[in-house]
């Protein structure tokens, strides 16, 4: 049981340790998972959307004080029973969004490791195993330093840890893991392989029907009850095909698809805003000033959002904006940067810059 318990507590500090780094490194992208969590379809909880990144920072902060802690054996019976309660809350929401395929994708590693449903529910009960272990042979484990020590060490990983969201809140991730990070072709990230498997769905058609709504699937269609009245089609995934690493970037503008044209130009800056309501006043303030620079210098300066004509017609007025706001699907541009407002540079559909707003100076023109 003594080694058990030793083996248990390595893995369990150390995956707590990386598993909040990675999130704390990006804690704006963990928030949007915990919106997806807080929304209807799942906790029931939207009152908590708006405190989302607040919760995020605690939750990843407080992961990697209890990993270093468990190694440490710094307060162990404190350490043990808030690993307990955390692996468990975490168990039964992995297992309620797998079993209702509410969020497809945990966000246990941000984006740096993909998990199904299944597969994050299947980790957090590994770990739920490792965490019983230590619970029950909590005597086996012994401090590593004088109690001073200990203190001081969690203080220092507690501060270290709130310097890193400062700084990345402010700036950007340190590392960059999603599919649009500086380097990426845009254009080749949407291409799909020869050969790849494409998704099978299954198309089920709702049918009003003697005022009642009735499933009909594609064979039925030409054998529909008379007076039948469409109300809206279903599609059922039958089986996931290959999905390119990036399959919905489009930069729209008054109905016109202008995605292909932009991406071929050699000088191209995306001011980004998912929701222009949400976008920080400061950061704002600056875009009208850069973009004349932008253009002086040569470049197609684009706004890019996904807020309402109306929301946008306001913005631009009120701020003195000439440069036109195109249309991209917001989960989109969240996954583009994670700043609001932000700055990419594209050459050729190529991303060779990007910035938060706080460093709009330091983009290279």
């Amino acid at each position: 049981m003594k080694y058990l318990v030793h083996i248990s507590r390595f893995i369990v500090g150390v995956l707590f340790i990386i598993s909040g780094l990675i999130k704390l490194n990006d804690p704006t992208g963990f928030s949007f998972k915990l919106e997806e969590y807080f929304s209807e379809g799942v906790l029931n909880m939207p009152a908590l959307v708006s405190y989302a990144l607040a919760i995020a920072l605690f939750v990843v902060i407080f992961e990697v004080v209890l990993g270093v802690a468990l190694l440490i054996g710094f307060k162990p019976k404190w350490t043990i029973w808030s690993l307990l309660l955390m692996i468990v809350f975490f168990t039964f929401l992995t297992f309620y969004s797998a079993y209702f395929n509410k969020v497809t994708d945990c966000g246990c590693f941000g984006d740096a490791l993909k998990l199904t449903p299944w597969q994050s529910f299947y980790k957090d009960l590994a770990l739920l195993v490792f965490i019983l272990i230590l619970f029950f042979g909590q005597k086996y484990i012994q401090p590593l330093f004088k109690p001073m020590v200990g203190a001081l060490t969690v203080f220092v990983s507690y501060s270290l840890c709130l310097f890193m969201g400062y700084w990345v809140l402010n700036h950007l991730p340190l590392k960059d893991f999603r599919a649009y990070k500086i380097g990426t072709n845009i254009q080749k990230g949407m291409e799909f392989p020869e050969g790849a498997p494409r998704s099978v769905y299954e198309m089920n058609f709702v049918y009003k029907v003697n005022g009642k709504e009735q499933n009909f699937g594609e064979k039925d269609l030409m054998s529909l009850p008379e007076g039948a009245e469409f109300v809206r089609r279903e599609d059922k995934l039958i089986s996931q095909g290959y999905v390119p690493p990036i399959h919905d970037f489009t930069i729209e503008l008054d109905g016109q698809d202008f995605t292909e044209e932009m991406l071929n130009e050699p000088k191209v800056i995306l001011l980004i805003s998912y929701d222009l309501k949400k976008a920080k006043a400061d950061g704002l303030a600056k875009l009208e000033d850069f973009s004349k620079k932008a253009q002086a210098k040569g470049y197609k300066v684009l706004g890019m959002t996904a807020s309402p004509i109306e929301d946008i017609a306001k913005f631009r007025k009120e701020n003195g904006i000439t440069f036109d706001y195109y249309f991209c699907d917001a989960t989109t541009l969240k996954t583009i940067e994670r700043a609001n407002p932000s700055i990419v540079v594209l050459h050729k559909g190529t991303i060779v810059d990007k910035k938060h707003w706080n460093d709009i100076e330091d983009v290279k023109l």
